[in-house]
């Protein structure tokens, strides 16, 4: 159905789509409703982040914390855009036991299984930002092992970690050098001589829109004050992020996010998908100059 893998691309390792280099654009996307939590209420709602993910001019979701009814990834391969798949993590110190650590693995296994066959998912991501992280170099490449026909990011944005614990850090091994830098762009990963570089999370840019918002106080990693003023911020973090693809070797960067979360206010639509915070045509023609940056390196 597809082929990914690492390839070379003049000097710079990359992921290569089907051969090609595609610089992959994306949304972290949470999956949070209002009403039913982590439970879209119709296979209707299921499909609209997709579809404003698409219609925004993206190539790519990263699928974060959660897994999703397998209609989801269904949409994804019917509408043509890559998945990043994160395994939920740990949390909390007193649930980093045996019994925990075994869960995970088995549970790990079993999202691997259910979603096997869908040619949408790219990349397991099975550790994020050091949360609950254990044994990471060794899960990594099991992943590798257990399924060869997808890319590995050990840990996304290794850079960052819970403060209970001591980070991991970067694995060393996997398809990816990965960092999420808030706002961003500049700090992001530069590859190496076997992983790709990635920025698994960057952006985090809020803005307020009274009368669409969780009754909690409301926050963001930077703030702008109208539509208009969002889209501009928008557009020159995805200038510098062309640059960085350009010049850096970046290839892969993930903008949070598709939707406010309850107290985050940094997505692309509220929380209960009324208003559109930034000017979709606009963001559209910033987000495929950038993907073809990519293609103009092949």
């Amino acid at each position: 159905m597809r082929d990914i893998k690492l390839g070379n691309i003049n000097g710079v390792v990359r992921p290569l789509l089907n051969g090609q280099f595609v610089m992959q654009l994306g949304l972290l996307d949470q999956g949070y409703w209002p009403d039913g939590i982590l439970t879209a209420p119709t296979e209707e709602a299921l499909k609209y982040d997709i579809e404003i993910t698409k219609k925004a001019g993206y190539n790519l979701i990263r699928k974060h914390m959660k897994t999703e009814p397998q209609r989801f990834y269904y949409w994804a391969d019917k509408m043509g855009l890559l998945v990043w798949q994160d395994m939920p993590c740990l949390w909390y110190p007193d649930e980093d036991t045996t019994i925990y650590r075994k869960a995970f693995r088995e549970e790990f296994k079993a999202i691997i299984d259910d979603h096997y066959n869908s040619p949408s998912i790219i990349a397991w991501v099975p550790f994020n930002e050091n949360w609950g992280a254990f044994d990471v170099k060794n899960i990594t490449n099991w992943t590798k092992q257990y399924d060869p026909s997808r890319l590995v990011n050990g840990n996304s944005g290794f850079n960052n970690n819970p403060s209970y614990q001591k980070a991991y850090g970067d694995p060393g091994n996997g398809d990816f050098v990965d960092t999420h830098i808030y706002v961003g762009p500049t700090g992001a990963s530069e590859p190496d001589q076997k992983r790709a570089a990635s920025l698994g999370e960057f952006g985090g840019v809020g803005l307020f829109v009274r009368g669409h918002m969780w009754p909690v106080e409301n926050n963001a990693y930077a703030y702008e004050p109208t539509i208009d003023a969002l889209t501009d911020r928008y557009i020159f973090l995805m200038d510098n992020v062309e640059q960085l693809v350009r010049y850096k070797g970046l290839s892969v960067a993930i903008y949070t996010q598709t939707t406010d979360v309850e107290h985050e206010i940094n997505g692309l639509l509220t929380y209960d998908r009324k208003i559109q915070k930034m000017v979709l045509d606009r963001i559209k023609t910033a987000n495929q100059a950038v993907i073809r940056a990519g293609h103009d390196l092949n």
